[in-house]
């Protein structure tokens, strides 16, 4: 069993390199917009415990199954205590069943990431992201108040690479993490 974190700020492309990670492995994808989406659909709004309870089960469940492995994206805040937790604590659960973890953090500057905002991909698959200046505003508030990139040495973890993919397509950089741990 194997546990792939793609980590990085909004619309840096966790998910469009999921999408193509899953295509050249048998890993599996679970992108964060899966159990967002559905709860801002019956709640009307971001409901958080809802979303993690609903994460808890299927990381549970899959790490118990006979999957290859997983992908899963997630928007880590490194300024918050609270996200460093929580992927302890998904990293614990794949763990406890003998998964191997790996984190694969990617980068791009704001700019590039506001285009990306509006990709038909993503809009597709993010329902809650279709109005497009609220979201665009959502991004930039969130880069002034959450650090989502990492400083250069404060992730300590053996199977962690760090991607600048502003000018990389989505396929080479899933290429990429697939060689590097061997998928």
């Amino acid at each position: 069993m194997k546990l792939v974190f793609l980590i990085g700020d909004a619309a840096v492309g966790k998910m469009t390199v999921g999408q193509e990670l899953m295509k050249i492995t048998d890993l599996r994808l679970f992108h964060n917009h899966m159990t967002i989406e559905p709860v801002i659909e019956v709640f009307g709004y971001f409901h958080g415990k809802s979303i993690n309870r609903i994460r808890e089960i299927i990381f549970e469940e899959f790490a118990a199954s006979d999957n290859y492995g997983l992908i899963f994206t997630y928007m880590w805040a490194f300024d918050q205590k609270s996200d460093w937790d929580y992927v302890e604590h998904v990293t614990n659960i794949f763990r406890e069943k003998g998964a191997d973890v790996y984190y694969v953090e990617l980068v791009a500057p704001q700019e590039i990431r506001l285009q990306r905002n509006i990709t038909e991909n993503r809009l597709k698959h993010k329902a809650s992201k279709r109005d497009i200046e609220i979201s665009n505003q959502r991004l930039i508030n969130d880069d002034k108040n959450y650090r989502c990139v990492s400083n250069d040495g404060e992730i300590q973890f053996d199977n962690y690479i760090k991607i600048d993919n502003s000018n990389l397509s989505a396929e080479l950089v899933a290429m990429m993490i697939k060689e590097r741990f061997d998928l």
